[in-house]
């Protein structure tokens, strides 16, 4: 049955930045599909998430840690191991935004957007991936931005970051597919998360915005559950290396 291949049940799911915002909702709709998940904060235990991955009746362990730094990644990773056994799925959320204009953007923010939205979703692969191979089978899913595919304005490392992440996704696909890892990532569009409250805030931008989604409003985080289990499922696995965009049909237009 069709229904079966979006079931998630025995699996083991990490998902990055998972407190808030599109990693909450993304590590609910993997619970809800059968995974057990560990979700993660950057400081703080996401106790909210934990609670909903707990209510949909499956396993879930809290971790923290900022995902910029290197020794953090290779433990998150081997903490999902060690508590569950293996990992199946790892979903590259964690992710912040600087926004200054180009010539104000500096050395720092470029730092450490870089180190958390790009180096990280490297270091997390490499670590998750070493344990898919000898297992094989696997499933990433990075969450890349509109972004991937645009230049914004006022975000210079955010840019170049996501486009980056599309390009890192289809490398590792690459080198993966034939081996039973599937690597793609998802590209949100306008979202109403934390990421955003800026230009929600602003009546113009926002006005500019909402003009241009087809679909007439922003998006929710539910709005990426689909995606999200259609990618970590075996209903994708012959889907490799694509950034599947949700964005209301922003990109169509």
């Amino acid at each position: 049955m069709i229904l079966e291949r979006f079931s998630l049940k025995g699996k083991t799911a990490l998902v990055t930045g998972s407190s808030r915002g599109l990693g909450a909702a993304i590590a609910l709709a993997l619970a809800e599909a059968g995974a057990n998940v560990a979700v993660h904060g950057s400081r703080a235990v996401p106790q909210a998430t934990l609670d909903l991955v707990s209510k949909a009746g499956r396993e879930s362990v809290a971790l923290v840690g900022d995902v910029s730094d290197a020794p953090v990644c290779i433990s998150l990773v081997e903490e999902v191991v060690a508590h569950f056994g293996r990992i199946d799925i790892l979903v590259n959320n964690a992710g912040i935004i600087r926004r200054a204009p180009a010539i104000e953007h500096s050395e720092e923010d470029w730092k450490a957007v870089i180190d958390t939205d790009l180096t990280s979703v490297f270091r997390l692969t490499k670590q998750a991936g070493k344990h898919m191979l000898a297992q094989g089978s696997g499933k990433i899913i990075n969450v890349a931005s509109l972004l991937t595919f645009q230049g914004g304005v006022f975000v210079p490392s955010y840019a170049a970051a996501k486009g980056a992440v599309g390009q890192l996704t289809k490398a590792f696909a690459n080198e993966w597919a034939a081996k039973g890892i599937n690597v793609n990532a998802i590209a949100p569009g306008y979202m109403a998360t934390d990421n955003t409250e800026a230009l929600r805030a602003s009546p113009e931008r926002s006005r500019q915005i909402l003009e241009r989604i087809p679909a007439a409003r922003w998006g929710s985080p539910e709005d990426m559950a689909g995606a999200a289990v259609f990618l970590a499922s075996s209903a994708s696995d012959y889907v490799h290396g694509h950034v599947m965009v949700v964005d209301g049909g922003w990109l169509s237009r």
